[in-house]
């Protein structure tokens, strides 16, 4: 009934011929995904909603435009391919590890004391998604997975580990120097530049930016505050409440060693590492220094590099793991195929959700919000325009990287003019403007990659996610906005506006609860 409510809505849409109609389908699909609480189908009534105004209202026509044009480029895309491969593999993989009886051990080894290993497990999510800095997706799948059988023997809930793992996936890729994303984001400002035609240094622009990074820089102090204080806010709250724990002494033997499981993890994590840079360095493998470890993480083929590091992964973690497994009474073969059978559902969302984005591409969706949302503004309030913007985009259609694709362009020159063509604080401001709004909506957004596959290592549906993690996105958003770049839009040092919207949300957790005290008396 409801897809039949929202086709006839469509086929009344498309006489119109209107622009903002490109903005239906994400409308169609947030409200549905919300609603629902399906994300399979709402993803897919948003992206029905886009096909029949791509085909003028024609039925047929659309579902072969989907399938054609939409569905068989997406799963034909490499790094798509990688991403499925990469996420099947990481299931086989976890489940190897967990049957094997090492993630037992571990966790037993690693949380020590039982009564403070809630909060020790946290600490642990957060730091080893602080070391895997260099890719925001293995990141998401690499720390959910190994993280969540430790959370859920301590009564960790999921939607908080997926807080966590999300929180140090696309804001640590985005701020770090040496990562997947950098050569991207150094193409994106070169193409401002051209668009300006004005010559300057990527690099070194980049470089400057990142102080004024606040929403990245925000996210993952207000996370060490929530971990912290163990600050539950909203639906987090509730989450936290129903958790429960699981016994740790009837997982493995006393005796077993925890080795099956840390080998194939530090393979996986050193294997990545290495993998980008051998296969994006030019010339000689040595000497190394900092600007070529980062130029060769930029030029890597991540997408083969992931694939091919975790399968390697995969067969290390079947040989330590194969006998323990057999003597304990199950099949290494049927693990490992039963893990990436659990996985075969999450994978059909981001399928979805790749459709959806390209129907939204098909209709120019970011370009005609864009337009709606830019004008003439003073100079002091245009990098917090630009990451409102670039936050609604990326919230509304689920990219990053796409968004950064269509503001950068854009706004980098509006920023050089009001500079009138000199390097900056006004240009650096608007390109960390630009990757913030990117990161917001790679964040919170139930379209995203990220998030999708940060719900999926955790074992929960995408909208428990969203719902429990918005509220942190929207403080840490908001002191971006508030006392990040509107502060450094009137001259603040970034430094400052970094200092002072960290001591504000240090101190959050204490006055919201002063407050409800008060309320309460």
């Amino acid at each position: 009934v409801i897809a039949l409510l929202v086709w006839l809505c469509t086929w009344g849409l498309v006489p119109l011929d209107a622009g903002w109609t490109a903005l239906w389908p994400s409308a169609v699909a947030l409200i549905s995904v919300f609603l629902l609480n399906r994300a399979i189908s709402g993803l897919l009534l948003g992206a029905s909603a886009g096909l029949i105004l791509i085909a003028n209202g024609n039925p047929l026509a659309a579902l072969a435009i989907g399938v054609m044009d939409q569905l068989v480029p997406a799963l034909g895309s490499a790094w798509n391919l990688s991403v499925l491969m990469f996420t099947l593999l990481l299931g086989g993989f976890a489940a190897l590890l967990e049957k094997g009886g090492g993630v037992q051990a571990l966790t037993r080894g690693w949380l020590g004391a039982k009564a403070h290993g809630g909060r020790h497990v946290q600490w642990s999510a957060y730091g080893l998604g602080l070391v895997c800095f260099f890719d925001g997706l293995a990141n998401s799948m690499l720390v959910g997975k190994s993280i969540s059988p430790m959370a859920e023997r301590v009564g960790v809930s999921r939607q908080k580990l997926a807080y966590i793992v999300d929180s140090t996936s696309s804001a640590v890729a985005c701020v770090a120097v040496i990562s997947t994303w950098i050569a991207y984001q150094l193409s994106m400002i070169r193409e401002g530049l051209a668009q300006a035609d004005v010559a300057g240094n990527p690099f070194g622009l980049f470089l400057g930016s990142i102080p004024f990074n606040f929403y990245c820089w925000f996210t993952l102090v207000l996370l060490a505050v929530v971990i912290a204080r163990n600050w539950n806010i909203g639906p987090m709250r509730a989450a936290e409440k129903g958790a429960g724990t699981a016994d740790l002494e009837t997982a493995a033997p006393p005796d077993q060693s925890s080795l099956p499981a840390v080998l194939p993890l530090l393979f996986l994590i050193v294997g990545l590492l290495v993998g980008l840079y051998i296969d994006g360095v030019e010339g000689a493998w040595t000497p190394l220094s900092f600007e070529k470890i980062s130029t060769a993480f930029g030029r890597a083929n991540a997408a083969s590099v992931l694939v091919i590091v975790s399968a390697a992964a995969c067969v290390l973690a079947y040989a330590l793991n194969a006998a323990l497994i057999k003597k304990a009474g199950g099949n290494a073969g049927v693990v490992f195929a039963g893990g990436v059978l659990k996985l075969l559902k999450p994978v059909l969302i981001l399928v979805s959700a790749w459709l959806l984005s390209g129907v939204l591409k098909e209709l120019k969706a970011t370009e005609v919000l864009t337009a709606l949302l830019m004008g003439n503004l003073p100079a002091a309030f245009f990098p917090a325009l630009v990451f409102l913007v670039g936050a609604l985009i990326s919230f509304s259609t689920g990219t990053s990287w796409g968004t950064m694709g269509i503001l950068m362009p854009l706004t980098l020159p509006v920023a050089l003019n009001y500079s009138d063509g000199a390097i900056a604080p006004q240009i650096h401001g608007t390109i960390a403007a630009v990757f913030s709004g990117a990161v917001f909506g790679d964040h919170c957004s139930p379209f995203s990659d990220t998030t999708i596959v940060s719900s999926i290592s955790c074992g929960i549906e995408p909208m428990d996610h969203v719902r429990t993690q918005m509220p942190y996105a929207l403080i840490a958003a908001g002191a971006a906005i508030l006392l990040g770049f509107l502060p450094v839009g009137q001259g603040l040092d970034p430094f400052v506006a970094l200092a002072l919207g960290a001591g504000a949300l240090v101190a959050a957790p204490f006055v919201f609860r002063k407050r409800g005290r008060d309320e309460t008396a």
